[in-house]
């Protein structure tokens, strides 16, 4: 499972929203303009960086003062109804993770939009290989599930080539139907920090059996700025 091209912004917005209920923005002490980039040094949105085709991990990344933490940290402790101010923080980021976890993500309907690769227009472009798929379990299993895999992988190939030899639909249709949930699949994802809030609960997915989940996930939530102190309010708590 990857992460890549993360992009996060709002929070001048954000911020500043949250005081407009109590008219308290003269109370504000946070500081905005940084940025940072993981491919140098720069301490601002880098040109060079963000156009390249390299993964760019390039965020908005303000100081939130005191003043400002302290009441965003008790709106998100209030409720959703009053922490609004975290939805207006987005997030944008490419995720290539297997089918079996994208049904899962596609329960976070509200909020999120998915734009992902075309199995309809594009899964007869390359050859199928094995690092194509999530095959840790089938790894661990043994000899009888890798066996399986190796027959499948053979009979999507035999069916790719057909297609792309007679284009008859039924060569193209086999594949879909042979597909395997753990075919990886490309997407980018835009969603904001109550939904990744949510997502990282502990009632739904810090702790699930699916690794991609209670790790990939996870771990990647964890390197949003002020992911400890906005998203997993709760161990702050702790």
């Amino acid at each position: 499972m990857r992460f890549e091209n993360t992009e996060v912004w709002g929070f001048r917005k954000a911020l500043k929203g949250m005081r407009n209920p109590m008219n308290s923005w003269d109370k504000s002490d946070s500081i905005f303009g940084y940025y940072q980039c993981d491919n140098c040094d720069h301490n601002y949105m880098c040109d060079i960086c963000f156009t390249s085709d390299e993964s760019v991990y390039a965020i908005e990344a303000p100081i939130i003062g005191n003043n400002d933490m302290k009441l965003a940290q008790k709106l998100i402790k209030a409720g959703s109804e009053h922490r609004k101010f975290m939805r207006q923080i987005f997030v944008s980021v490419d995720i290539t993770a297997p089918l079996f976890w994208w049904k899962e993500f596609d329960t976070y309907k509200v909020g999120t939009v998915r734009n992902s690769c075309s199995t309809m227009h594009k899964i007869h472009i390359k050859p199928f290989e094995k690092d194509d798929f999530t095959h840790i379990g089938i790894d661990e299993v043994g000899d009888i599930t890798q066996k399986t895999l190796d027959t499948i992988l053979k009979t999507l190939e035999y069916c790719r080539n057909r297609f792309n030899d007679t284009k008859k639909k039924k060569y193209w249709r086999a594949i879909i139907e042979l597909l395997p949930d753990g075919y990886n699949m490309k997407a980018t994802i835009t969603f904001n920090y109550e939904n990744i809030l949510s997502m990282c609960s502990k009632g739904q997915r810090r702790f699930h059996r699916l690794s991609e989940w209670s790790e990939s996930f996870i771990n990647w939530a964890r390197t949003l700025p002020y992911s400890q102190e906005l998203i997993f309010i709760d161990e702050v708590e702790e």
